[in-house]
């Protein structure tokens, strides 16, 4: 597709990975640096709309993904599909079909532990890694051994990975167990949004992310310059692992702790995420 997004426009397109096909949501130039946006659970590539406006007219050329299991032509039924090479592979497979060469790499929430895995296993793809929310996988792997708190957040984990439990919970009394993962800090414009999409089927392959997770606590070390978001009320991530990411990167590293704000930052707060996305790349 040819047309150029202005500096507000966005341009919809898709891309392929083998037989799989995944929305590409873009902003900013053909030309711009390239900088690609990975959403978590349960949002999708409209959840970085609002940091992409903040970053109009910084000549990035933004690229979002809906994730396998988000777009309607990228839903497996196999749960080992969703294992995390996989979702790194799509990944790899949007630069390459695009041919962005190296890139910088933004990820939130599940977006962040995919970002984690190819920067620690394909260095060479990336120019940068600015990761919010979940810390570098071996730092949430220890602390999910070491951390009563991490633990306890990370309760709900098994309840995702017991299929048709989980969906009937999420799904049950008009989604009001889906609308509570938000916990009242999101617009509820977005919130139902995101309720729509889990409604129209992408829902279960959402939640095989979860069903295909294993120990990723031997990731190994991040050799690319790496900014780590996370907000002091997160529902997600506890201090101990936010405070432990910053081992696990060997190259310039900052640490943005943000107070007041919970897990959903690209919501509450994304001028502040536009500005350190823009700190790092630029």
């Amino acid at each position: 597709m040819d047309e150029s997004p202005g500096r507000h426009h966005e341009v919809h397109r898709s891309t392929a990975h083998g037989d799989l096909v995944l929305d590409v949501r873009e902003w900013g130039p053909v030309d711009g640096v390239p900088v690609v946006l990975l959403h978590g659970f349960p949002q999708s590539a409209a959840s970085w709309a609002g940091v992409a406006e903040h970053l109009a007219g910084s000549g990035l050329r933004l690229l979002a993904p809906d994730q396998r299991g988000y777009s309607p032509g990228a839903r497996p039924d196999d749960v080992a599909a969703y294992a995390i090479e996989e979702l790194a592979g799509d990944v790899l497979a949007l630069a390459e079909d695009l041919d962005l060469g190296r890139f910088h790499l933004v990820g939130h929430d599940w977006g962040a532990s995919v970002a984690w895995w190819l920067a620690a296993h394909h260095p060479d793809r990336l120019l940068t890694l600015t990761a919010l929310s979940v810390p570098h996988l071996a730092a949430f792997g220890r602390a999910l051994v070491e951390d009563p708190e991490q633990a306890s957040r990370s309760a709900y984990l098994k309840v995702f990975r017991r299929p048709g439990v989980a969906e009937e919970q999420l799904l049950a009394d008009d989604a009001a167990g889906l609308r509570d993962v938000y916990a009242g800090r999101v617009p509820i414009a977005h919130v139902q949004r995101d309720v729509a999409l889990m409604r129209d089927g992408a829902l279960t392959p959402a939640l095989g992310w979860y069903r295909a997770m294993r120990d990723l606590s031997g990731t190994p070390d991040v050799h690319v310059p790496t900014t780590y978001i996370w907000g002091e009320e997160d529902q997600a991530a506890a201090p101990a692992a936010a405070r432990l990411c910053g081992e696990h990167v060997q190259a310039d590293y900052r640490f943005v702790p943000l107070p007041g704000v919970s897990h959903w930052s690209l919501d509450e707060v994304p001028e502040v995420v536009a500005a350190e996305i823009r700190r790092r790349v630029c």
